[in-house]
């Protein structure tokens, strides 16, 4: 399968950051306008509050290639509060304390932290896109 997905693997990286961002986003939206969903909204000065705020900018950030790094980080680290606050106290599975989506982004957004951005993003355009691929590295 590398032979064969292996040349897009930067393509399918900006996919996979493109997405992540826009879904986690969302999650924000949902919190702080109600939308996509019911219509309700947390109180904004309020811990969901913050992680609706979160939520909301550093899923841009993620989407648009912006700060990539630090804003994956932030993220992954609200997942990770998310996580042992909310779930884990309820039960250590996460298939059954339903934080598998928390715990899933908090390791998305840590790896995407290590990486960058990569291409097609705002920090790639400005020079900043994170360290270079191995298969597309200059050693000379």
């Amino acid at each position: 399968m590398e032979r064969f997905l292996g040349p897009y693997s930067p393509h399918l990286y900006a996919i996979l950051r493109i997405v992540a961002g826009l879904m986690f986003a969302m999650h924000g939206t949902q919190k702080l306008f109600g939308w996509p969903g019911d219509g309700s909204t947390v109180e904004l000065a309020s811990l969901m509050g913050l992680a609706g705020i979160i939520e909301l900018v550093a899923g841009l950030m993620i989407a648009f290639g912006l700060l990539t790094g630090w804003a994956a980080f932030i993220a992954s680290g609200e997942m990770a509060v998310a996580f042992f606050m909310a779930h884990f106290p309820e039960h250590w599975n996460p298939l059954i304390n339903k934080g598998e989506l928390a715990l899933l982004y908090c390791f998305l957004f840590l790896y995407m932290a290590s990486r960058g951005a990569g291409i097609w993003s705002i920090d790639a355009a400005m020079g900043r896109g994170g360290r270079a691929d191995k298969r597309t590295a200059s050693y000379t």
